[in-house]
């Protein structure tokens, strides 16, 4: 993979989120830098400052917050998903945060500074940064709405129906602290609902 994607690889990843004019994609090519991280590496650790706002070319991340005994995940992210500390990111200030690659990851990353610069250019880039802004906020709100409303269970099938590859990829303990609950919890409900 070249050190920076081309204008073409950035449009075919963003246009998910955003339609805009190739050279706008052009003037992000040329601000993303391509991170690789191995398995169990952290990308940003709890009480440091989120640099980048990033997105998952290839594998998986996770975060988490340490409850004084153990790390509980917050998020698991996968191909196309932004991931960053987000409010970190957006303050520049620590957070209690950490990233974790789960995977062998590569990450593309565009530095808090450089965003900024790309939001100054055009209107459209404005545009943009709202619209990842937006996502990032509607995907957090409906994992909170999740957690409150859902019974555990619902929860799991629901995860399951979104993300099918995700017990292949992510380990039982991280799934199932994501989800709210002890790995023994999590077995007892993947046994009921595969027996149903």
């Amino acid at each position: 993979m070249p050190q920076n994607p081309s204008p073409e690889e950035v449009k075919k990843i963003f246009e998910t989120y955003f339609t805009a004019d190739m050279n706008i994609w052009t003037g992000f090519s040329e601000k993303i830098k391509v991170r690789k991280f191995e398995k169990s590496e952290i990308i940003k650790d709890y009480n440091g400052i989120e640099r980048y706002l990033n997105i998952v070319i290839k594998g998986s991340a996770g975060l988490f917050v340490w409850d004084g005994k153990r790390n509980i995940c917050i998020n698991l992210l996968y191909e196309r998903s932004f991931i960053s500390d987000y409010m970190s990111f957006l303050k520049q200030q620590p957070s209690v945060i950490k990233t974790e690659a789960l995977e062998d990851l590569i990450l593309w990353s565009i530095s808090h500074a450089d965003l900024n610069e790309l939001y100054q250019r055009s209107e459209t880039g404005l545009r943009i940064g709202k619209a990842i802004s937006e996502m990032l906020y509607i995907r957090k709100q409906q994992e909170q709405i999740n957690l409150l409303t859902l019974s555990p269970q619902e929860r799991y099938v629901k995860l399951i129906e979104s993300r099918p590859e995700i017990f292949q990829r992510t380990p039982l303990k991280i799934i199932a602290s994501y989800l709210g609950l002890t790995a023994e919890s999590l077995s007892r409900i993947r046994k009921r609902v595969t027996e149903k």
